[in-house]
């Protein structure tokens, strides 16, 4: 009796999963993620609230209860191989928040609520793809982002030295030296309200600032996206590992002319090497 009631349970855990997997069902999570997040951007809106507020007070709740219900069964199905899921997780963290009252001192975490639109992040497979590979990058991002910090530190320290006197609202302190230098990395109004100013009574300021814009904004930022499309590559190629030959094939065309020259001269040496058999073992029968 036992064993039959784990059978119908695993049949049944088999069904479910078969039914939480089918094309037809993500799809429909998809669009009630998107619904929802129109749904939460229309609630921002006093005007709209005060016409519909009821009915998309009702929507949402209708949106999050199925979000639950999912949540649920593929707990009921997965069990324990949930919670090692990484991405099971995060949905299971984005869903319980927006199931926190928001009332008392948890009313700030109702603006949480928009949070589930991130679920997209874990239902579509490109997407998903993209956030792995961000997540592979962060070792790498991680150093240059102390380099970065080094130079902004060195940097910071010598403009206070230099401008200071001068210009205290910009490079009066340590901290001021690094916002300003921040702004100036972001290239927004650097030259007419920052350098050239500073270049009215320091004539060869430009001496610093251009050898820290060429460093920090050119040279850093574009090894952080050289980081990003290595580990974007390497993760692709990890996942995909039968591809990997196809695409470095393909990557020259004369490199791959030469294989397939290559391939067809060792097919013509081993019809030749056959018909060499072939002629001694005749020529052994005859004698």
């Amino acid at each position: 009796m036992i064993r039959t009631d784990l059978l119908i349970e695993t049949s049944l855990r088999e069904r479910m999963h078969e039914l939480l997997e089918r094309p037809r069902v993500q799809r429909a999570i998809i669009a009630l993620i998107l619904v929802n997040a129109a749904i939460l951007g229309l609630e921002t809106s006093p005007s709209v609230m005060a016409a519909a507020g009821p009915l998309l007070l009702a929507l949402d709740t209708t949106i999050l209860a199925v979000f639950v219900v999912e949540i649920a069964l593929r707990l009921y199905v997965h069990r324990l191989a949930f919670w090692r899921d990484p991405w099971s997780v995060f949905d299971f963290t984005v869903v319980a928040i927006a199931l926190i009252p928001a009332a008392g001192p948890f009313a700030v975490l109702r603006a949480l609520r928009v949070l589930r639109v991130l679920r997209l992040l874990s239902m579509v497979p490109s997407m998903r793809k993209v956030v792995g590979a961000l997540l592979s990058a962060i070792p790498g991002l991680g150093s240059i982002a102390l380099v970065l910090m080094i130079i902004y530190y060195i940097a910071a320290v010598i403009a206070t030295n230099l401008f200071a006197a001068a210009y205290p609202e910009w490079f009066g302190t340590l901290g001021r030296s690094l916002y300003t230098l921040f702004q100036i990395m972001t290239l927004e109004s650097w030259s007419m309200g920052i350098s050239r100013p500073v270049m009215e009574q320091f004539p060869y300021a430009w001496a610093f600032f251009i050898p820290f814009i060429l460093v920090a904004t050119f040279t850093m930022l574009n090894l952080f996206i050289a980081i990003i499309v290595n580990a974007m590559q390497s993760y692709n190629e990890a996942r995909h590992p039968s591809t990997a030959p196809a695409i470095h094939e393909t990557r020259d065309p004369v490199e791959a002319d030469l294989r397939s020259e290559l391939r067809r001269l060792q097919g013509e040496i081993g019809e030749l090497k056959q018909m060499l058999e072939r002629a001694l073992a005749s020529a052994g029968k005859a004698r």
